[in-house]
């Protein structure tokens, strides 16, 4: 929502799997303002949505790609991750970069669910 169109699916299914494009604290088309904490949240959120879409919820995450442009803030950003998975962790791998837009935290994550 908000923005100009990009060229690439919010998610794409293959079989029983399902990619969600990585996702930026963004809302209505903005990037929020805030830290690590508030802008994760925001990532959280933007990614239930998307796999919500494809019938999917974060219990179905298997693989969680996370790119962090201040590594800094690295024990912020994993102390609210491990709140939304908790059960069953998803691999993961966790990287320092410069971000495209001007924010903390992208995410991408990989689901699995049985069609």
């Amino acid at each position: 929502a908000g923005g100009p169109p990009r060229p690439f699916a919010k998610a794409v299914r293959a079989g029983d799997f399902v990619y969600v494009s990585g996702q930026v604290p963004a809302a209505d088309g903005e990037i929020i303002s805030g830290g690590i904490v508030a802008q994760t949240e925001q990532v959280m959120q933007n990614i239930i949505e998307v796999l919500a879409s494809a019938e999917c919820g974060l219990e179905h995450v298997v693989k969680v790609n996370c790119w962090l442009d201040d590594p800094r803030d690295f024990t912020s950003f994993n102390a609210l991750f491990a709140k939304y998975f908790t059960a069953h962790p998803p691999a993961r791998s966790t990287v320092q970069s410069a971000l495209m837009v001007d924010a903390k935290v992208e995410m991408d994550v990989i689901a699995f669910k049985p069609v």
